[in-house]
């Protein structure tokens, strides 16, 4: 069954109040809307083992109730370290703890994607991972960041596309993956399961 592609007038429903998210789609142009769900992130530690494209499923679902007959778009990013998962740090001395434990060595990035078509059946899920690699940090530099602030509300305790990308040294596979939702895998699964005719968009023609 096709189902009306996303356009202007049909925007992507996005499940996800992240100022990241956001801004990664209107750098691209890709039509769309944001419509937070209320999930508990917590609930990403399914069984003790992180599971964000399951999470992402469950935002999108979450949001189905208030937009009918369109795209949606669930999405959760996590850090992992060795079998630990780094959340979002609680204050400035688990933000220590976190770097401390990500100075001078690699971590993963894992975003968990998935699309609901019109009928909220599940279009595509996935997960993507992208490979870390930090500086050994000092004492000083992990104080001075957290002192600006932007370690909190991130997942991990770091912003690459902020402050943070000092630290980094080198990173293997997709970079907006860091930021919270990898571009490239997301426009391939929009296309292949019909949710965009071509990408990218043309503007509408002028009258």
């Amino acid at each position: 069954m096709r189902f009306r592609p996303i356009s202007p007038d049909y925007p992507l429903v996005l499940a996800s109040a992240s100022p990241r998210r956001r801004r990664l789609l209107e750098q691209v142009g890709l039509p769309f809307l944001c419509s937070p769900s209320k999930i508990d992130e917590d609930d990403s530690f399914l069984g003790g083992a992180p599971a964000p494209a399951l999470l992402a499923r469950e935002k999108a679902l979450a949001v189905s109730e208030r937009h009918r007959n369109t795209w949606i778009l669930g999405a959760d990013t996590i850090v992992t370290k060795g079998h630990r998962v780094l959340g979002k740090p609680r204050d400035p001395g688990d933000a220590r703890r976190m770097l401390t434990m990500l100075s001078g060595a690699e971590h993963r990035v894992i975003t968990g994607i998935c699309i609901l078509d019109p009928l909220l059946r599940t279009a595509h899920r996935e997960e993507v991972i992208t490979l870390v690699k930090m500086k050994a940090l000092t004492d000083e530099e992990i104080r001075a960041y957290i002192a600006s602030g932007e370690p909190f509300g991130k997942a991990g305790g770091y912003a690459i596309q902020g402050i943070g990308s000092f630290m980094v040294e080198s990173i293997t596979g997709s970079y907006t993956n860091v930021v919270g939702l990898p571009i490239c895998a997301l426009v391939k699964a929009l296309l292949a399961c019909g949710a965009l005719n071509s990408f990218p968009l043309l503007p509408k023609p002028k009258r």
